[in-house]
């Protein structure tokens, strides 16, 4: 089937049965450890932002309930998680950093997309490896020495992340 048949799906499909590089369907190529690493400092520009709406929409709220909402503010501290959790359990399965940089998060055997609670997961593995320095080396020790570049917590969940 090529991309203009329809039931062509790119990304979910490998019609010829045939793998690719690093145990990936055909359509998929791995994403590099750069592109990830730029696609994390956009995002944490957009996390900022993120918190910042956030924080606004609670002091709005609190102001707005006598005070109520203000109990909302600990939900601050994970908004890095929940912004994962919305981008990547989204239909488009990429924070706004790694669509800039046109890469995606995906089972890589089926493609199937990630739900909000893996994502959510996903993202807390993450910020747990980050913040241990030993943690986070062995994390990114996994995806230097594997073929297909998946990190510690990536391979703890079943997902990939892949170029589009």
């Amino acid at each position: 089937m090529t991309d203009f048949q329809p039931g062509y799906h790119p990304g979910y499909t490998n019609p010829a049965g045939m793998q690719g590089s690093g145990g990936f369907p055909v359509p998929y190529v791995r994403a590099s450890l750069g592109g990830r690493t730029v696609a994390y400092l956009l995002d944490l520009a957009f996390i900022f932002v993120f918190t910042a709406v956030l924080a606004t929409a609670i002091a709005i709220l609190g102001v707005l309930t006598f005070g109520f909402a203000w109990m909302l503010f600990p939900i601050l501290g994970i908004s890095g998680i929940l912004y994962s959790a919305i981008t990547v359990g989204g239909p488009k399965q990429s924070t706004l950093g790694m669509r800039m940089l046109g890469l995606r998060v995906v089972a890589p055997e089926s493609g199937r997309p990630v739900d909000f609670l893996t994502a959510a997961v996903h993202a807390l593995l993450f910020y747990v490896a980050i913040s241990t320095f030993l943690l986070w080396c062995l994390d990114v020790l996994f995806g230097l020495v594997r073929s297909d570049r998946r990190l510690g917590h990536d391979l703890l969940l079943g997902l990939a992340v892949v170029r589009d």
